[in-house]
């Protein structure tokens, strides 16, 4: 999808939504579809952006399309939610690509690999810098089609029963994290798990794992880590930016008519910019009522971050050489990122490092 088409269509859209919205929308059929959440609805900001999505959907057409958003375990199990739009059993979803990196590690790019993108380099490779076709690339041998739809931003780096202070002490480690960090990390012998979001706390309490990451903050107050692991580590190497995607049965894609297509596309890119803004604006608040209820903030030592940062190397290098598909995106990926950081470290960097310093002297 070029960025000018994608820029035509969006103005398709808007025009039929502003402008002549009965007498477009009211040419093309009514639909209702239904769209499967990986998240409980409990988790109101990450839930909340298929709500979005499919709010500005019936708005946009003049409630002429519909679309019923299920959480997660309504129509289908969290880690799911693809697998069940792939076969067609529902029309679309809303979920983290890297859920399904276990068929295959390219999943990992349309959500986060670690040491990759942070949130506004996501995006730029994604609508810019070709990430969209690649992926959409990838997405059509497994029937769906995937448009970016929210992300969480830069994320913390989990709940720990007991300090880190080394990476000795990650050994044997049983920690619950999402996607692709998890091979990265079990390199320095943390043993992965892969747990829906509601299943995170009663595996905490109970002890059937030592650690767990989920987003950040306001979510993880929500579901209260804090309790039963008091130490919270940052930063979430592995998802530098945790994007999210409207993924949708590639057979119902193309049944849609052009302005129902334009209406989407410009829908899912609205809602993934709440989305960041929402958690942006909800998440300091968030963090102050934690460490007031006594969560231990922690940083990850150097050591730590270049030994997970070499291991990250290390498994990449291993699977361009074997995975076609892998290695088109990641080099992709790759040569976009070290074009931004010669970039954010001029502009971003310097600001940010500097108004930061103003918030430690209290001047702001």
């Amino acid at each position: 999808m070029e960025r000018r088409r994608f820029i035509q269509a969006a103005g398709v859209a808007a025009a039929s939504s502003v402008v002549a919205a009965p007498a477009v929308v009211r040419a093309a059929p009514a639909l209702k579809w239904r769209l499967t959440s990986s998240f409980p609805k409990s988790l109101d900001t990450i839930f909340g952006g298929s709500e979005v999505f499919a709010k500005y959907v019936s708005e946009a057409t003049d409630g002429q399309f519909q679309i019923q958003v299920f959480a997660a375990g309504e129509l289908a199990p969290g880690l799911e939610a693809a697998n069940v739009v792939s076969s067609g059993s529902v029309e679309a979803c809303h979920t983290a690509s890297y859920y399904y990196w276990g068929k295959d590690p390219t999943f990992a790019f349309g959500t986060a690999v670690p040491f990759g993108l942070n949130c506004r380099m996501q995006n730029a490779w994604m609508y810019y810098g070709g990430g969209v076709d690649l992926m959409n690339d990838f997405y059509a041998k497994h029937n769906l089609v995937g448009l970016p739809c929210g992300n969480t931003g830069a994320q913390m780096g989990g709940w720990f029963r007991k300090e880190i202070k080394s990476v000795a002490d990650l050994k044997g480690v049983k920690m619950r994290i999402g996607g692709f960090g998890g091979k990265v990390i079990a390199k320095l012998g943390v043993v992965p798990q892969q747990i829906a979001g509601g299943d995170i706390y009663p595996s905490l309490e109970k002890g059937t794992i030592d650690a767990a990451e989920w987003v950040g903050p306001y979510d993880d107050e929500k579901l209260g880590f804090h309790k039963v692991a008091p130490y919270y580590y940052y930063p979430g190497w592995w998802e530098g930016s945790a994007m999210l995607h409207v993924m949708i049965n590639a057979a119902k894609w193309a049944e849609l008519p052009a302005v129902y297509k334009a209406v989407v596309r410009s829908a899912a890119q609205a809602a993934n910019v709440d989305m960041q803004a929402k958690y942006d604006k909800l998440n300091p608040a968030a963090l102050k009522r934690l460490v007031g209820a006594g969560a231990k903030l922690r940083p990850f030592t150097q050591d730590v971050m270049g030994a997970c940062f070499n291991a990250a190397n290390e498994t990449y290098a291993d699977l361009v050489k074997t995975n076609p598909a892998f290695k088109k995106v990641y080099e992709s990926m790759v040569a976009f990122r070290a074009d931004q950081y010669l970039w954010f470290q001029l502009s971003e960097y310097s600001f940010d490092t500097f108004m930061m310093g103003r918030q430690r002297a209290k001047a702001l």
